[in-house]
Order: structure tokens, then sequence, then C-alpha cells
């Protein structure tokens, strides 16, 4: 057996990854005074008083997420402008300078209020790029974005995430800041330990690209480099001009194959989140209220994120009003009438199941069945191949499978197939690489009763928490 690929398979996520991959979909909402100068990027000598979103409903945002299935927002809160969204004590260039709500207003104490209101997370990005404040590019810089940090770790509730991007430009006196990741980590440990540091940050990986592309094999098992915060940052910058150097990088497609990991010296659970806007912008621009994505194009980033081993961060930027614009709430109502349909009935909940091989009872076929996340199905140590049957009791039509690994034991499928039951020969329908935390299948429409779930390839032993059976709306929409 070879060692590196048993430790592999015995990597598993901490208790705050583990929280945070079962939130599955959220949202980024981008929001500041970019808003009001139409524009993504802000230079950090926008007026204050042009900041006065007068309909602002965090209702209305978290009404929006929680339509679509979403389950926490994370809002930005200080842009690369500087603008705070919240009255900081450490600069005047804040809400508490701006007309809005007669400068006695907090924005991210509204939309934290509203998500824990409405049972959602809400967690929060913070610019370390600093394009007003005239201490960036020296080390005071990196002790009053601590300061930030605690201000908005201590006086908003629970934080589900933390989001760093790797933006490092240069500030208004033409110097670029050399940040104190390290520094920063401490504090959010300190303050929030069961917030994931994403991106930028030891417990979350950026998939590479900020168009909604996904891997075919997501791997949450990958070298530790990854996690190099100089090379996230680098990465940040080079993907402007659409060049990167040769080492391995968030972008590549392969990271996590035994090819890939072949000689690395540490492997971490590193996961993945798919990022995108609804909008071909971050922030909200009139000229691009009817370039809204299709609730096709969404439903299929959906499927290839979640279902794919990764979580789907979709940005939704308000308008000047201080609301999410009518075209991007309907489609969000769209999308999750859709998610919803398609997932309402399980047709394996009452099924029955055999496995090749069991490790013990409590590991049994039928364990896959329970819809309880804490139980698996896994052969006996060692064993890499197995195969598991599912009888649905009468012949069902369905056209999406969900697989589920128990990732609290680590990832390690690696290749499977499944089967029908045809006239007394089994019929290939559909394959995959990596399972992972949840893997969504679609596929053409299959009447069957029985099932067959082979795996091919597997890291040590498999394992398998859900194998559920569903059949998509006839229509899109729902």
């Amino acid at each position: 057996m070879n060692e590196l690929i048993k430790n592999a398979a015995q990597i598993v996520p901490s208790a705050r990854q583990l929280a945070w991959q079962e939130l599955e979909f959220y949202s980024f909402i981008h929001f500041g005074i970019n808003t009001f100068m139409d524009k993504e990027w802000g230079l950090g000598d926008e007026d204050p008083s042009i900041f006065n979103p007068e309909e602002f409903s965090a209702k209305q945002w978290v009404d929006v997420c929680k339509s679509a299935g979403m389950k926490g927002l994370i809002l930005t809160c200080k842009h690369h402008d500087g603008f705070c969204l919240w009255p900081s004590t450490y600069t005047e260039h804040s809400v508490k300078n701006s007309p809005w709500r007669g400068g006695n207003g907090d924005l991210v104490k509204e939309v934290a209020d509203a998500c824990r209101e409405g049972g959602i997370s809400f967690g929060v990005y913070l610019s370390p790029w600093d394009r007003h404040d005239e201490r960036y590019g020296s080390s005071v810089y990196n002790d009053y974005f601590k300061d930030q940090l605690r201000e908005l770790l201590t006086n908003y509730g629970d934080i589900f995430c933390v989001w760093f991007d790797g933006a490092c430009g240069e500030g208004p006196n033409g110097v670029k800041q050399v940040y104190d990741w390290e520094g920063y980590y401490e504090v959010i440990r300190e303050l929030q330990p069961g917030a994931v540091i994403s991106v930028c940050g030891p417990d979350v990986r950026w998939c590479g690209n900020e168009a909604g592309h996904t891997r075919d094999s997501e791997w949450s098992v990958v070298p530790a480099e990854l996690q190099d915060r100089e090379k996230i940052q680098e990465e940040s910058q080079q993907a402007d001009d659409g060049e990167f150097s040769r080492q391995i990088r968030s972008h590549d497609e392969n990271l996590g194959s035994r090819e890939a990991i072949a000689g690395k010296d540490k492997l971490v659970w590193y996961p993945a989140e798919v990022n995108t806007s609804i909008r071909p912008g971050w922030f909200y621009h009139t000229a691009e209220d009817d370039k809204v994505r299709s609730l096709e194009e969404l439903l299929d980033i959906y499927y290839k994120s979640v279902g794919g081993n990764s979580t789907f961060l979709l940005n939704l930027p308000p308008d000047k009003s201080g609301l999410i614009h009518e075209n991007d709430s309907l489609r969000m109502s769209e999308l999750g009438r859709t998610i919803r349909s398609t997932f309402k009935h399980n047709l394996a909940s009452e099924a029955h199941a055999d496995a090749t091989e069991t490790l013990d009872e409590n590991h049994a076929a039928h364990r896959i069945l329970d819809g309880n996340k804490d139980t698996y199905w896994s052969p006996k140590e060692g064993t890499e191949q197995a195969s598991v049957e599912i009888d649905l009791n009468v012949e069902q039509v369905f056209d999406t499978i969900v697989l589920k690994e128990h990732i609290q034991s680590g990832q390690r499928i690696e290749n499977l197939h499944l089967e029908y039951l045809h006239e007394g020969s089994w019929k290939r329908f559909c394959e995959c690489t990596v399972v992972g935390h949840k893997r969504i299948l679609k596929f053409p429409e299959v009447t069957a009763r029985y099932i067959r779930l082979t795996i091919e390839k597997s890291r040590w032993c498999p394992s398998l928490s859900a194998l559920e059976v569903y059949l998509s709306p006839r229509s899109i929409g729902e």
C-alpha cells in the first residue's frame, strides 16, 4: 500500500471547515461607495456625502437570499476604496460621515441583525488594500487593520467567515503594504474561532477563477503550498493580466490526484469555494440590469459547484436605493423554486441496499439510505473497490442522483460508475470521479427499480454516507 495515499485518505476537515461546507450556497453582497460612483474599484478619494441608500432594507437582502435557498451572506464591510459600512472608531472615512441615517447608521449591524433574525449565517469581507488611508504602506497600517478586524469580530455576533482577497496595490502615498497575515489570523482565531478564513487564508481555497468555472475532480486534500499567502496574492494580481507562473496554482485543473500530490512534503484539507457574480460586475451598474445570469446558467454552476465538492458564493449587488434589483430578486426566486422542487422527494428514502463487502454492522450498506450524515457504509480497510446495489422497491423514473462521502473520515473515492438493471443486464448510465461532501449527477431520464454503484478506485477504503435519487421538474423554473 502506498503510504502517501493511505495518509492522504486520513486527512480530515476541521470542525469549522465542516460547518462551512454544510452551508453549501451563500451570497456575496458587494455594496458601498462604489455603488454610488458606478465603479468597480474606487480610488479612495470619494466623498462620504454621496453614500445615502434611502430605501435600504437588510431584511430584503436576507429574504432574497433565502428565496434562493442560500444559508449565509458575506458583506463587503470595506472594499479597496477604504470606505467603512460601520462607524469605525479608527477612521473618519465611514458611514458616520454620510447623510444616511443622519450619520448615525451602522449598515453592518443592520445586516448582521437581519441575518440572525432570518436564520442565515453572517460573514464579513474586509479588504486589506486601502486606497484612502495614509497609513497604508507602513507597519502602523497593519495595527489599524487589526483594530478594524476586532471591531467587526466583537460587535456583530457570530461570524461564519472572514473573506480576504489578495489585492495589494498602491495606497494614497504610492506605497504597497506588506500584510501581516499571521497577525490577522491570530485576531480572528482569538475572537471568532468558529469562523473560516477564506481565499487568502488557511481554511477555504479560491477555485482559481471568478467566472463560475468548476473542476470535474475537486479534491479537498491538496498540497500545503496552495495555502501560501504570498502566492495567492500574486495570483490575484496576475489574474488581471491573464498570466500565471507555472508552479502549482489555484487555477490548475489537477490539484489533488495521485500524480499531483506525489512528492509533496505536506498535504492539507483545503476545500474549494466557487465565487462569481450574478451580473458581469461585482458592484451594481444600471447598464447591467438586462445582463443578469439566466436560470439555466445559474443551475449549471450550482450543480457543478455545490454538486462538485465545492461551495457556491454568488454575488448579489444592491442598487443605489439599497435594495437588490427586481431582476436579480426574481432570478433568485426562480432558482430556489427549481432547486427545492428537484430535491423535494428522494425516491430512495424507502429503498434497500446490499454491498459486496461491509466493515461491520455499524457501517452496513443501509447506512447510505438513512438520511443521517454521521452514519456511512464502508468496506474493510484496504479494500479499494466495492459495489452497492439499491432496490427502489418499484420501478421509478429519475434523472438525478446525489452522492455524499463521510468526509469526517476523509475524501477517498477516485472513480465510480452507476448502472441500472434492464431485462436481466446491467446498463451503465452515469460515472464520475471524486465525490467529497456532495456530488450531484445529472443524466437523461432512467426508468428502473434496481441501481448498482461500483467504486472502481479509492484511497485505502471508500466511505459513502448518502445515495439519493430524484426526478427534476418537467420544466425549468417550476
